[in-house]
């Protein structure tokens, strides 16, 4: 018979699991060098992959668990920051932690994800004073606790824009008790308030807004916040109306309000506030 007519034998067929046998070691040898350089490897390495706009400094612990003393971002004072990394996310070319993040007394907890763009975090949650938070310029002169309870919180950096860092998206809940201001009602207690944002997504076209109302106090407010992206603006709109139980300093300047802006059939006056973000 020729040979060419032989047939031809199945290479492939037992070729591919002595591929797998030689690439299994391969994997083995890949995971233990990662474990081991996120066990061995210093907390500072970070640095490297921090955005343009994002400064750490007084590193401890080692890249899989490690801590920040001082992050700065745009400039400002973000406190101090403690993580722990997932491994298998370095196989996806991303870095997945779980986050502590300290601001004097405002505390936050989240699992977070990040790549060369973005920075994604999910079940944020946490509080304080919100008077720690007057480094990144909220709520400056006002005083109160705050407890937020987010699902998601998704922010953009790097070449896509600008090097800026800019909010991407942004759902979930705010709660704030005992709030006050030295500028309103000679500072008295204005009671609490709950803050629902219900459309995470933010494009530069699109205006997220939360909705509003307070949780008892001298003040009954039932109002929306519409953040835009491109103007990096807010819009406060709504109505107020003093309870009974409100003090005389708060009342007069609801009452001066009022000749500004009429009150409707239910005496609510209506309110329209703009502030820079």
């Amino acid at each position: 018979m020729p040979t060419s007519a032989l047939p031809k034998r199945n290479t492939d067929r037992h070729s591919a699991p002595r591929r797998l046998r030689y690439l299994w070691p391969v994997l083995l040898v890949v995971i233990a060098v990662l474990a081991v350089a996120l066990i061995a490897l210093p907390a500072s390495i970070l640095k490297r992959v921090l955005p343009p706009t994002m400064v750490a400094e007084d590193f401890s612990g080692s890249l899989w668990h490690g801590s920040a003393g001082r992050v700065i971002v745009n400039g400002r004072d973000a406190g101090a920051v403690e993580w722990r990394i997932h491994p298998e996310s370095l196989f996806a070319l991303e870095l997945a932690a779980d986050i502590h993040w300290v601001k004097i007394g405002f505390v936050a907890d989240a699992s977070m994800e990040m790549d060369r763009h973005t920075l994604t975090a999910h079940n944020v949650v946490g509080g304080g004073p919100i008077q720690d938070l007057a480094d990144f310029g909220i709520a400056v002169g006002w005083h109160g606790t705050s407890h937020f309870d987010f699902s998601e919180v998704k922010l953009g950096f790097g070449a896509a824009t600008g090097d800026a860092i800019t909010l991407l998206a942004l759902a979930g809940d705010v709660s704030v008790a005992d709030l006050d201001s030295p500028q309103i009602g000679a500072g008295t207690d204005l009671g609490g308030y709950d803050v629902h944002l219900a459309n995470g997504a933010t494009t530069p076209d699109t205006e997220p807004t939360a909705q509003i109302t307070d949780t008892g106090g001298p003040l009954e407010v039932h109002a929306l916040m519409r953040f835009s992206a491109r103007d990096r603006t807010g819009l406060f709109s709504g109505t107020i109306r003093e309870r009974p139980t409100a003090p005389a300093a708060l009342r007069s300047q609801v009452e001066n309000l009022s000749q500004m802006r009429a009150r409707d059939a239910q005496g609510r006056i209506p309110v329209e506030l703009e502030f820079t973000l």
